[in-house]
């Protein structure tokens, strides 16, 4: 395999008052069907094509022949943040910040000079037609099969699916209730997948547009403002491998495998050390066995990923470990992956301005067949395609039309690379950085706190494991790979204890032993198609109401660990309402409902579920509304159906509907503040409550669009913030900024919540002129607010390692009198002595911490410092006679 980053291919800023060197972000690539040219997008508006030639051929690259840069589009006004070659090769569609999609066609007239610099277009390319519909930037786009539709997605949480034909806008899918960030076709044409800050993806049906499933759960921790969320579906249609999923409450940062079908997530590529941006299918099926018949079982794919860790992966799908893994290939987080039509060549683009190239031979990517073999096979799904627009055609006579598009794909893999040495493996970008290079998985740190379930993939360390060595013997490495549909586990597995009237030993009924029953437990779980049975649209109009509420869905579900499951059944045809808690396939108990079910969750101490006439159950683990002779919680009706929900050990949280937002202590039976407003925190019409959830201990944490997170501080009756973007403007601590974030397992709360808002650095803001202080202020602010969140979300670990960075800074600073107050404020009273709280209004301790060994840290930082010194060494030693007097 040849590694090579043509560094002529850039996107730079053209105005008479910049750096004309500067490399700008390149935020999407991607391959024309012919493989002779690649499409990028950048932050300098444009949209850029260049010639594959000179990157995978030295010669070409030496002779310029053919050019390096073919064209560059100039029509939007915004960043390019993606763009996409049709499938037959003849047109290009891009979007932009501008809010704008285009579609671009090729123009022998349209060669010259770029309007506006000295660049000449040796290719023409002209706007075709300009889509405007989103109210926001559109971040993804995709092309259907046979380029029947074009779809597109945006900020404004809407996708939109345009005629492939006319190019004419068919219909909008509005039901994403975050940004949503990446978009793919089932290659069968049956489906469509969008994934969307909201955590979710949704699939759905191309024969009538409505929803046929919504998967969350390998989302629910992900982070919330990573720049794309990318997706992408397997050649043979059975998976759909998706970007920005976690394991391990958000601790480990994996891609998600969705399942055909039972749309679910039971597999996952763990080992990439930050958030995964981007997946990307190569395009050809491949064979276990290259010698066997093709079969469903004989099939599998290859995946690469691209994530924020600045490295790319590649898996081949009948095995647990990457082909390869390119560690640190940039220096700034991965944008996008694109495959070559050939299967043989993967591009990367980055935010740091630069692309990589990927050339495999023949032999690393056993078992590639060629195309015709992917369309025999999805004949096998059965699908037929709506009929074509009258008078319209994709096939033409022209130079890229589909068939010669394939020809010419493989003659330019054999004329152009041939045995070529393309370029050295291993790139020096200075003597300071480390050296790219492509390492074996051995290599990969292992960033996984606990054992892996059997179905999830992972980088394993193994130091005998090297690329071409001898097979792993771990049983986890051997079973760890992707199931073929035929094998996917549909149910979650049955629990493996028999039932307590079978005999362990022969399986035949034992009479001796009673039969216990459980209500419903004769009955076994049935999996139900998800449908929407009304809009939740409609319900919000006949409401009057404000915020939006989940669908009315046949099914919804929630699931815990040990195999449990809480769902909630509606029936299509007015039949009862029931929600079921399964242990695999068995009803442990079940109850029926006088309404609709929109919502459940369910946590190890109690399940919940909220229906849409505005009422809330609350049910004990054994499915009891009744804890000891006393009531658990009775049913209780919020006036209004439930917008959010949310749990956490034994806390409930809901936002109703009518924007009130309850938390209780489930199992005290009580109310931890008196129900509170959420319309303080949306501040304009455009503003929206992305995600909520609870703390175990009460404290609600609310992420609005405007990329605040707030929180409600009871003992001061208002809303707080516990973090905002607007510190990324200038904090020197703001997570954004941190190098590496490997220690990803030690993230407290607080970390987690702004890791959530830490997208790329702002390019623009870094060069906005600045006041003097800028940066020390907004640091101080930004750590001080830390500590109140640190303190109301209950988290002393966070609360103690903010304090040491406060400290520091402010002994840095040589800030005296903000030092004298913290020291006074920890130490408090310095004739106080425990029992007086009262009288003296002075707590000694916060967050469960004793302030007195705080201000030991406190002081211990003012030493070192010039400025603080004495003062420091002074407190210590009258924190000395102060701590020995006590004693």
């Amino acid at each position: 395999m040849h590694f090579t980053k043509p560094a002529w291919v850039a996107h730079k800023d053209t105005s008479a008052k910049s750096d004309s060197t500067k490399r700008l972000s390149i935020f999407s690539v991607h391959v024309h069907p012919d493989g002779s040219r690649i499409a990028t997008g950048g932050l300098d508006a444009k949209v850029r094509i260049w010639s594959t030639k000179p990157i995978l051929n030295p010669a070409s690259e030496e002779s310029n022949r053919p050019p390096k840069s073919l064209c560059t589009l100039t029509m939007h006004t915004g960043p390019v943040l993606t763009v996409r070659w049709a499938h037959s090769g003849r047109w290009l569609a891009s979007g932009s910040d501008d809010e704008i999609v285009m579609v671009w066609d090729l123009d022998p007239n349209a060669r010259g000079k770029v309007w506006g610099s000295d660049e000449v277009n040796v290719e023409g390319w002209k706007p075709m037609k300009r889509l405007p519909g989103h109210e926001s930037d559109v971040t993804d786009v995709a092309w259907a099969p046979e380029d029947r539709y074009l779809a597109s997605v945006g900020l404004d949480s809407k996708v939109l699916i345009w005629c492939g034909f006319t190019l004419e806008r068919l219909h909008k899918l509005d039901q994403h209730q975050g940004f949503v960030k990446g978009v793919c076709w089932d290659p069968v044409g049956e489906f469509l997948a969008t994934q969307s800050d909201d955590r979710s993806v949704k699939i759905w049906r191309t024969s009538d547009w409505s929803l046929e499933a919504e998967v969350k759960k390998p989302f629910e921790d992900s982070p919330g403002s990573t720049f794309f969320r990318r997706l992408s579906w397997s050649p043979d249609g059975a998976h759909i491998t998706a970007s920005n999923a976690t394991n391990n409450k958000g601790f480990v940062f994996i891609a998600a495998v969705i399942t055909r079908g039972t749309w679910t997530s039971d597999i996952s590529l763990v080992g990439h050390e930050n958030t995964v941006e981007v997946a990307a299918y190569n395009p050809h099926i491949f064979l276990r066995n290259p010698a066997a018949p093709v079969a469903t079982s004989n099939i599998c794919s290859v995946v690469a990923l691209g994530a924020d860790d600045r490295s790319v992966s590649v898996w081949q799908t009948k095995s647990a470990r990457p082909l390869i893994v390119a560690k640190e290939v940039f220096d700034r987080q991965i944008m996008d992956l694109s495959w070559s039509w050939d299967g043989m060549t993967l591009y990367a683009a980055s935010s740091d301005g630069t692309i990589a190239v990927f050339a495999f031979e023949q032999d690393e990517l056993e078992g590639i067949a060629p195309h015709s073999v992917q369309e025999q096979y999805l004949s096998k799904f059965g699908f037929i395609p709506p009929p074509l627009p009258e008078g319209y055609s994709h096939v033409s006579s022209s130079s890229h039309n589909v068939s010669e598009v394939r020809s010419q794909s493989t003659t330019f893999n054999t004329t152009t690379v041939g045995g070529e040495v393309v370029n050295v493996l291993v790139a020096k970008r200075n003597d300071k950085k480390k050296r790219v290079g492509l390492t074996t998985m051995s290599s990969m740190p292992f960033a996984v706190s606990k054992p892996l379930s059997s179905k999830r993939a992972s980088f394993l360390p193994d130091s005998d494991a090297k690329m071409g060595g001898s097979k792993p013997t771990s049983p986890l490495v051997r079973e760890s790979f992707f199931p073929t549909p035929d094998e996917q586990p549909f149910d979650i597995p049955r629990d493996q204890n028999p039932p307590a009237d079978v005999n362990m030993a022969s399986g035949d009924p034992a009479i001796s032993h009673p039969v216990y029953r459980t209500l419903g437990g004769n009955r076994q779980r049935e999996m139900v198609v998800v449908k929407e049975i009304n809009d939740p649209a409609a319900v919000l109009a006949s409401l009057g109401l404000a915020l939006p509420i989940p669908a009315t869905l046949t099914r919804t579900t929630a699931e815990l660990d040990g195999g449990h499951v809480f769902e909630g059944l509606n029936s299509e045809d007015g039949g009862p309402t029931s929600v079921h808690f399964f242990k695999g396939k068995q009803t442990l108990w079940l109850d029926y409902l006088s309404s609709p079910v929109i919502a459940v969750h369910a946590t190890s101490q109690f399940c919940v579920a909220a229906m849409i006439d505005g009422s809330l159950n609350v049910y004990s683990p054994s499915g009891r509304r009744h804890d000891e002779p006393e009531i658990m919680m009775p049913t209780l009706n919020l006036g209004s159906p439930c917008s959010v929900l949310d749990g956490s050990k034994n806390c409930l949280l809901v936002i109703t509907q009518a924007g009130l937002l309850y938390s209780w202590n489930v199992t005290k039976k009580n109310a931890f503040f008196t129900p509170v407003s959420v319309a303080p925190l949306i501040a304009s019409p455009n503003d929206t409550i992305i995600s909520a959830l609870v703390r175990p201990n009460g404290t609600p944490i609310v992420n609005c669009s405007n990329g605040t997170v707030y929180s409600y501080d009871p003992t001061l009756f208002t809303w707080v913030r516990i973090t905002d973007r607007w510190w990324s403007e200038g904090s020197d601590v703001w997570q954004g900024r941190q190098r590496s974030q490997s220690q990803v397992a030690n993230r407290g709360i607080v970390a987690s919540i702004e890791s959530n808002l830490s997208g790329p650095p702002s390019e623009a803001s870094a060069e906005t002129p600045r006041p003097e202080w800028w940066s020390t202020a907004m640091t101080l602010g930004h750590l001080e607010t830390r500590l109140h969140a640190a303190r109301l979300l209950d988290s002393p670990v966070e609360y103690k390692q903010y304090l040491t960075l406060y400290a520091k800074k402010i002994a840095d600073e040589g800030f005296r009198a903000k030092g004298e107050e913290l020291i006074k404020d920890l130490c408090g009273p310095i004739y106080w002595r425990p029992g007086e709280e009262k009288v003296s209004g002075w707590s000694p301790t916060v967050v469960g911490l004793i302030k007195r060994d705080l201000l030991k840290d406190v002081l211990s930082q003012f030493v070192k410092s010039r400025t603080l010194q004495k003062l420091g060494q002074d407190w210590q030693d009258l924190l000395k006679k102060i701590t020995s007097e006590a004693m």
